[in-house]
């Protein structure tokens, strides 16, 4: 992952976090969620009144209503209160909408019907983001540390606009210069139908580079520089349709068209590096992804669990370059557990299958990319077509979720924080599978181990920071830092 402005958020807000804690008002709402109705007596039916809802000076009702697990109206057995309540206020805050959620009802009527209204009062999040870019263009920090190149920097700035038109709807502008430039602009809307089951979104823009990885030697990427020219272009558009038909499920359907321009000089480095070694690979992909998220938190999940489905084409043919032609699939599924109080387990399973056996080197991504490595290899990567993996940690939580006040800063968008702090141990594995002659990376087709102990700090704004010891299975050991979550 690349190292971006949450750095500077975490330095910010780390040292003060000993401003305000567990004020009275605080360790009241510390659960968020007051329940008045007696939940004992399995006879007794509540008759929801009204839901009053304050605090969404932007977002529109209509949005916050979508995510309730009940309405007005509704009628719910005494016992299903206080989980529809804490289910309500998770959909409420993965909506990345809100710091803060609290709910509390009160009894309006006592009797065989309890009339009830539900009160929810919410802490909006600041929408609009110029987010400053000093990024280090590497597949994760640790990689980049190995050399410390600065010339792997990239800059900008990234516009962000959430929650446009106070409908969860967002405007992205990326302007990113230096080592890796990449330009994006794109609109996504949730929903545009009365139901507010139906989305769409669509994107556009370019990247292009002066250096570039060409060949994998001994596991780790080759690159070749050439400060007069551009060696890699990337023009690319999107329109996508999303279907949420419920509160867990989302279906997204995309066409997506990818034109790549390749330097002689990296086709003469690697011949396999295209498809056919041309210069320029122009394609359509149409791809669909099932998402099922029962997660508690989509940053740092604790309880519940997720599972994703991924199937995209590749090449149909028909524009100038009628050589590519790819199928893959992808899928991953997350389960987590409380096992004791304050020990969590978690399990991530995921996998990827390529139909074609003859990929060029560009378009192999093992493992090494993104969030799907084995924890030990930070600094490797692994070609090939097809793998699998498996995480698995323990939790251990020192600090359990608090909540803390600047009093010196006015605005309820920044003024109240919440942090936690976990200790873990994990033992991952994987395996990825390479048909081609690759005799100069020792660990394609060999099983991956790794196990370690880490520190996980929490906070909010979706800041995550881990930094993890870990020994692999060749018997190596590093300490490694990352800034998201690994499940």
């Amino acid at each position: 992952m690349k190292l971006t402005i949450l750095i500077i958020l975490f330095l910010y807000f780390f040292p003060a976090i000993g401003y305000g804690l567990n004020s009275p008002e605080e360790k009241a709402n510390m659960d968020s969620i007051v329940v008045h109705a007696d939940e004992t007596d399995s006879r007794v039916r509540f008759i929801i009144d009204d839901v009053v809802i304050s605090g969404n000076k932007i977002t529109r009702d209509q949005i916050i209503l979508r995510e309730l697990t009940f309405q007005a109206g509704d009628t719910i057995a005494s016992y299903q209160l206080g989980p529809k309540l804490r289910m309500s206020r998770e959909n409420l805050l993965n909506t990345s909408l809100f710091n803060f959620v609290f709910m509390e009802d009160s009894i309006v009527v006592y009797g065989i019907f309890s009339h009830l209204v539900i009160k929810i009062d919410l802490i909006e999040r600041w929408y609009i983001w110029p987010f400053p870019i000093f990024e280090i263009s590497d597949r994760n920090f640790n990689s980049w540390w190995e050399d410390k190149d600065l010339n792997r920097v990239s800059y900008g700035v990234y516009l962000v606009k959430e929650n446009c038109r106070g409908r969860m709807e967002s405007l992205k502008l990326l302007l990113r210069f230096g080592f890796d430039e990449r330009y994006v602009l794109s609109y996504d809307i949730p929903y545009f139908n009365k139901k507010q089951t139906f989305g769409a979104g669509f994107g556009v823009g370019w990247s292009q580079n002066h250096e570039i990885a060409f060949q994998t030697i001994d596991n780790k990427l080759q690159f070749v520089r050439d400060k007069q020219k551009y060696l890699f272009k990337h023009y690319f558009t999107y329109l996508n349709i999303t279907h949420r038909p419920n509160f867990y499920h989302h279906h997204l359907l995309e066409l997506s068209h990818n034109f790549y321009a390749f330097d002689d000089t990296v086709l003469n480095l690697n011949h396999n590096y295209s498809f056919m070694n041309e210069n320029t690979n122009e394609y359509l992909t149409l791809s669909y992804g099932f998402t099922s998220d029962h997660r508690d938190s989509k940053v740092y999940p604790l309880n519940g669990n997720y599972f994703d489905f991924k199937i995209s084409k590749s090449g149909f043919g028909f524009l100038n370059n009628c050589k590519v032609n790819m199928l893959e699939m992808m899928s991953s599924f997350r389960k987590y557990w409380e096992l004791i109080n304050k020990v969590n387990f978690s399990t991530d399973l995921a996998g990827k299958y390529s139909a074609n056996s003859n990929q060029p080197y560009f378009y192999q991504k093992g493992l090494g990319y993104n969030r799907n490595f084995v924890r030990g290899y930070e600094l490797y990567v692994i070609d090939g077509q097809s793998y699998w993996l498996a995480k698995n940690t323990f939790k251990y939580t020192v600090i359990p979720t608090k909540v803390g006040k600047f009093g010196f800063i006015k605005s309820e968008k920044f003024n109240k924080i919440h942090y936690a702090l976990y200790i873990n141990w994990f033992l991952d594995a994987g395996f990825v599978y390479n048909n081609q002659n690759d005799e100069g990376n020792n660990l394609t087709n060999e099983l991956l181990l790794g196990t370690g102990l880490g520190i996980d700090f929490v906070t909010y704004y979706d800041v995550v920071f881990r930094v993890e010891f870990s020994l692999n299975r060749q018997g190596e050991t590093g300490i490694f830092v990352h800034f998201n979550s690994t499940l």
